[in-house]
């Protein structure tokens, strides 16, 4: 309320007039409903008529300021040591940005930052790039290292990924490692614990010199390496081999050489998909044909979008590729009528197109599913069995595609042959409350899974890795609520629920030592639904089922793919791009790794 108000009071009859305390006349507020009142009109009458209380109401309004003193005044202008505390701590926030934000160190120097930093805290002076690359990252990484160390240390046993990038924009090859594991309250986490130069030949050797050192460099001995997924090369087969540790090849990469067998078996499907290119590039080169096509879709009240480029090495870039020429048929139609393409395609073209994409959305749906942040080994047995089924089903509407969809269905099966007879895929099967024994389409495949997951259970059981259970379990865990089903509403998704259904109609055997008694116990309850989160199962039956929830925080660790590694080289790519082409590789892993860690940090 405005001081004013001191000197007036609001007359009980009309609001819009309020009365002079000291000589009883009333005064307009300036309008006749509330939202036009002010106290202008207060304000003049007291300038004019009373000298004295205006006097008193303008110092009342004045903010209160205090002079300083001389040597508070020189004092704000002098510049923080850069040792101090609040120095430091700015440093290490701009490092941070440095990291996070990919940019440059020269940037400290740039005169907008400068300008900026001036006016947020003028006492600090700006340090050197130098400064920034030789003190104040290392000292950034060396701070957050230290806390993953304290946390990996912890984990008794570690999933990792690992590949092989070459820069297209610096002579440097890097060697990446990433780590996820689930600690006693069934959090998993993820970290990036090296992206270090890989000079000269890959061999398998080689390799193995490098991937031993980057585990001893962060005290994680073989015994507790669970698994490193890596591609399907020879040389890091025989690198992992070499090593004595477990490693399987990443599920996504098997999946693309399966799509890539099936798309190169029909000539029909060979001889569209190059048509399409054709188009596709013809539009990608020419500004003035893309102008022209984005005029007709506005015409016929389109969405505005551009047609997406495959990439040889990507097969699910070839089934967007085909999703955005559909998308966009009527107005490519108009197009080809009005205009040149380099290549045309048939009425039976775009039908195989439209064939073709159906053909592989199960593959890109699967894809997307096991390169998911929360994909584990569990995933890879349902996916493959699903897909196997959406797959061998026939349909009127194969023709044209019967040979592409049989090759399909052939590589799945030579390339996924060994997913039920690999420990490391069914006994995490087994552990996933959503999954269990469901989806096994082999009955000796599955014995053997179940016999294997009782010895593992036996063996913890003895051991009672009591670590594994937090405290807070002590007390019997609430039941797990059953969140509905959802509407299947894909072809994997059908089949999936299918699976399902068949399955749980199957009876269980007797069980007679106490770790078949956790298993059967543990097999005959009810598969949690699709979307629940496997981990919070284990966190709330932990009391339950001690030992293999346990056994279940080492094996759901486990990714299914090494996509962890190809978006880590993504932020490489971000990191020594063509303006940075002469970081040096230790400092590219730094900044890496700051970037990838800091949530270790905060």
């Amino acid at each position: 309320m405005s001081a004013v108000w001191k000197y007036y009071k609001v007359d009980d009859n009309n609001i819009a007039i309020a009365k002079c305390e000291i000589c009883k006349l009333g005064i307009a507020r300036g309008g006749k409903e509330k939202a036009t009142f002010n106290t202008t009109n207060l304000i003049r009458h007291l300038k004019n008529k009373h000298p004295t209380q205006y006097s008193e109401f303008t110092q009342a309004t004045q903010p209160q300021t205090t002079q300083l003193t001389l040597q508070e005044s020189l004092k704000r202008r002098e510049k923080m040591p850069r040792d101090s505390a609040k120095a430091q701590d700015i440093i290490a926030k701009i490092a941070q940005m440095i990291a996070m934000s990919d940019l440059p160190f020269a940037f400290v120097e740039n005169p907008g930052f400068l300008m900026l930093m001036e006016h947020v805290e003028p006492r600090f002076e700006m340090t050197s790039p130098h400064y920034f690359t030789e003190k104040a990252l290392p000292a950034l990484y060396k701070k957050i290292s230290d806390n993953l160390r304290v946390l990996l240390s912890d984990a008794p046993h570690v999933s990792f990924t690992t590949d092989i990038w070459s820069s297209s924009v610096a002579p440097m090859s890097l060697l990446s490692l990433t780590a996820q594991w689930i600690d006693s309250s069934f959090v998993l986490h993820r970290a990036t614990l090296h992206v270090q130069e890989f000079r000269g030949s890959h061999t398998a050797e080689r390799i193995q010199q490098s991937m031993e050192k980057m585990l001893n460099n962060w005290g994680i001995d073989k015994q507790r390496v669970h698994v490193i997924l890596r591609d399907n090369a020879a040389n890091m087969k025989k690198a992992m081999r070499d090593m004595g540790v477990p490693s399987v090849g990443c599920v996504a990469h098997s999946c693309q050489l399966c799509v890539h067998e099936g798309l190169l078996s029909q000539r029909s499907v060979t001889d569209t998909l190059a048509n399409a290119r054709k188009i596709v590039g013809h539009f990608k080169h020419s500004p003035l044909a893309y102008s022209r096509l984005e005029d007709i879709q506005m015409e016929l009240n389109m969405d505005i979008k551009r047609l997406q480029q495959d990439v040889q090495t990507r097969w699910n870039s070839s089934f967007y590729m085909l999703q955005s020429l559909l998308q966009q048929k009527r107005a490519l139609s108009v197009f080809a009528a009005e205009r040149t393409l380099p290549a045309t395609l048939t009425a039976h073209q775009w039908e195989l197109m439209n064939k073709i994409a159906d053909v592989l959305s199960p593959f890109e749906e699967m894809t997307r599913d096991v390169s998911r942040e929360t994909a584990t080994a569990a995933d890879v047995i349902p996916a493959i069995t699903v897909l196997r089924r959406v797959l061998s089903r026939e349909d009127d509407d194969d023709q044209g595609i019967k040979t592409m969809k049989r090759t399909l269905l052939e590589a799945v099966e030579k390339r996924f042959a060994d997913v039920e007879t690999e420990p490391l895929f069914y006994i995490a099967t087994l552990l996933d409350p959503r999954y269990k024994d469901g989806f096994f389409t082999k009955s000796a495949n599955l014995l053997l899974a179940k016999e294997h997951l009782i010895q593992e259970v036996a063996k913890t059981e003895g051991r009672r890795a009591v670590s594994t259970v937090p405290e807070e379990y002590e007390a019997a865990a609430e039941p797990v609520s059953k969140a509905p089903h959802h509407e299947a509403c894909s072809s994997l998704d059908i089949a999936f629920e299918e699976i399902l259904q068949e399955r749980q109609s199957q009876g269980r055997s007797v069980s007679t030592t106490s770790a078949e008694t956790q298993v059967q116990t543990y097999l005959s309850e009810k598969n949690t639904p699709k979307k629940s989160d496997p981990l919070q199962y284990w966190k709330e039956h932990a009391y339950q089922f001690p030992s293999m929830a346990a056994v279940a925080a080492q094996y759901l660790s486990a990714p299914c793919s090494s996509v962890d590694s190809e978006r880590l080289f993504s932020a490489v790519a971000n990191v020594l791009d063509e303006n940075r082409n002469r970081l040096k590789p230790d400092k590219v892993e730094m900044l890496v790794f700051i970037k990838k860690n800091i949530h270790f940090l905060l």
